[in-house]
């Protein structure tokens, strides 16, 4: 990576270089693979089923059988192992954590789950520790702003989470499952469906005893182990009414209980996750397709620290979005349109923070093909009750040097609303707090021949009105905030610049998969890293399938990272193996186990907050669809 130093116009220049030098060496496995590479459908790219050799944005899908043979306990877990991703938790799979895309924060990226976006209207960030693995089919990533896609808060991506849909004749499937820290899992599912009809149902229950959240000399630091324990249930129904007129519904809940240690008191937090949506999908006529939803998501959040009345507190987190799209083709292009409204509301014990907002917002996008031309243009306009009126654009172009290869570049615009927190949280917001802003441009190339898979992306991403907070607060405290302990404030500018390298290749009974990130997440008015970034991190995975078994290794590194804003507190860089295997002993029956951090690795992805040691966990499945 080059330095801070390096004037930005050869940063580029160097970036360019390497990109388009990586592509031309693509060309090379080209001659020798013979195998036709299996176009993928994406949704989350462009908010309608699009081919993935047509997406000009930089993605990556983590299939449904990717998920059964990684055995991993939780979604971080499985994400932590992703390019271009790095996770953070205070503690074990139940306590809180955050995802990190790209180098932007957790607030600064969308998850959705089947299209409803979830996350706490107060923190800005998804409570990634409430959501079940068990009842996710797969998952889309988009790399890079979507604001123009999906107004506030796309600055780094969107993470999209399918569950799981019904399909053909009625199956169960059922899992079960036992590990280190006294670790349980159970879950099953009933799914199916007609030409008419397509229906599931998942349930699933975890829990586990855990071990102590933090070390020595934390001052919150206890010795207890602290577990955690969730029930979940997830369900999709959708009806054909006629050829081209669908109407259907969805919805995931998840109950978690998790400890966390907090001095001498036995400290617990709560989390419930509640989603559901109703929509209509109706092909008007052979070129237009209309798509109408209705979706709420709840977050409610609590935390109990101490005993009597006042040791907690509790906020409950509501969105409720109504979405109109349109989907006109026009020859081989697509006009969308798109009009939304959504409504935040907070309310909890902590009562400032008990407010609301609405935003009324209008999209629209258009993408073409012309021979090996790809081209997308979009722009939207968010009017918030709030923060008033926000203006965002995007465009992309693709080139197909051929079947197998192509190139992209894109330039897009973005923002972040402060959450209430940052506006009104007392001793730590302020109303005057303002949307950060990005400009990203970046440029990439991906190969696929079906056997060998190559990608480079470089990108920079552009922040003004950053939101940071640190000590001391540039605010002066008065009766009715206190900033001792710092705020959150507007800074003049920060900057989310990378190179992302990843390969994949075949070789008979064995793939090879590796990524490489090299980024300089920095908040560019005090010249700092932004907090627990590391400048590299990469996965390798080699994977061996011989009929029924399926065995694997994974080797995780990240560098150094600071745990605050001065870059006075080093968190170490590490390594972790993992090992996992699956066989399927009989029709419907496989077994899996998995072996995480075979050394024993000790590390940190917070100050003074502990990861698991090495640990197992072994199960068996019934069915898989």
């Amino acid at each position: 990576m080059t330095s801070p130093a390096t004037p930005r116009a050869t940063r580029a220049a160097l970036a360019v270089s390497a990109t388009f030098a990586v592509s031309a060496a693509f060309a090379a496995p080209g001659a020798i693979a013979q195998t036709t590479a299996i176009d993928s459908v994406i949704v989350t790219a462009s908010r309608t089923p699009q081919l993935a050799s047509e997406v000009i944005a930089d993605t990556l899908t983590i299939s449904a059988q990717d998920i059964a043979n990684a055995g991993v306990g939780s979604l971080t877990e499985l994400l932590q192992r992703q390019r271009g991703l790095e996770v953070t938790r205070n503690g074990g799979p139940g306590t809180n954590a955050s995802v990190l895309l790209r180098g932007a924060s957790a607030n600064q990226s969308i998850v959705l789950v089947d299209g409803v976006r979830i996350g706490s209207v107060s923190g800005g960030a998804a409570n990634w520790s409430a959501i079940p693995l068990s009842a996710i089919d797969h998952i889309e990533i988009v790399y890079g702003p979507l604001s123009t896609l999906y107004g506030a808060d796309a600055i780094g991506g969107v993470i999209q989470l399918f569950t799981k849909k019904g399909k053909g004749a009625p199956a169960v499937t059922a899992f079960v499952g036992a590990g280190s820290d006294a670790t349980y899992e159970a879950d099953a599912a009933i799914s199916g469906g007609t030409d008419r009809v397509s229906y599931s149902l998942s349930v699933g229950k975890e829990l586990s005893e855990g071990f102590s959240a933090t070390r020595a000399p934390s001052s919150s630091y206890n010795p207890d182990d602290d577990g955690y324990h969730r029930k979940s249930a997830a369900g999709q129904v959708s009806v054909q009414l006629a050829p081209g007129h669908e109407v259907g519904g969805v919805f995931l809940y998840s109950d978690t209980t998790a400890d966390y240690d907090s001095g001498a008191f036995d400290a617990y937090s709560t989390q419930v996750q509640s989603n559901f949506a109703a929509y209509s999908r109706n092909r008007i006529t052979p070129k237009w397709t209309m798509f109408l939803q209705a979706a709420q998501s709840r977050d409610k959040s609590g935390s109990f620290y101490a005993p009597g009345p006042f040791g907690g507190s509790q906020i409950d987190s509501k969105q409720t979005t109504f979405t109109w799209q349109n989907d006109i083709r026009i020859g081989s292009d697509n006009l969308q349109l798109l009009a939304e409204h959504r409504k935040e509301e907070a309310d909890g014990t902590t009562t400032e923070l008990n407010k609301e907002r609405t935003t009324k917002s209008y999209a629209a996008t258009y993408s073409l093909k012309r021979g090996a031309h790809l081209v997308n243009i979009g722009v939207r306009n968010d009017d918030s009750s709030q923060y008033h009126s926000r203006t965002t654009g995007s465009l992309g172009y693709g080139y197909r040097v051929s079947d197998a290869l192509r190139v992209e570049a894109s330039f897009g615009t973005s923002y972040r609303a402060p959450t209430f927190n940052e506006l009104y949280y007392s001793g730590y917001g302020n109303e005057n707090n303002r949307p950060e802003k990005g400009r990203n441009a970046e440029i990439g190339a991906h190969y696929n021949d079906g056997t060998t898979e190559l990608g480079a992306v470089y990108y920079h991403n552009k922040l003004t009105d950053l939101l940071v907070n640190t000590t001391p607060c540039p605010f002066p405290s008065d009766e009715k905030n206190d900033y001792t302990w710092g705020c959150a404030y507007n800074v003049n500018k920060g900057l989310l610049e990378g190179l992302t390298l990843n390969a994949r290749r075949q070789f008979g009974a064995f793939s090879v998969a590796a990524d490489i990130d090299f980024q300089d997440p920095r908040d560019e008015t005090t010249g700092k890293r932004l907090q627990r970034r590391a400048k590299r991190h990469a996965n390798v995975i080699v994977e061996y399938v011989n009929g029924p078994l399926t065995g694997g290794v994974e080797w995780h590194l990240s560098s150094a990272r600071f745990d605050d804003a001065a870059n006075r507190n080093t968190l170490p860089g590490y390594g972790t193996v993992n090992l996992y295997a699956t066989y399927r002993f009989a029709r419907d029956w496989s077994a899996l186990i998995r072996w995480n951090n075979v050394a024993d690795k000790a590390y940190e992805l917070a100050r003074y907050y502990q990861t698991g040691g090495s640990t197992a966990f072994a199960g068996v499945r019934y069915g898989f669809k």
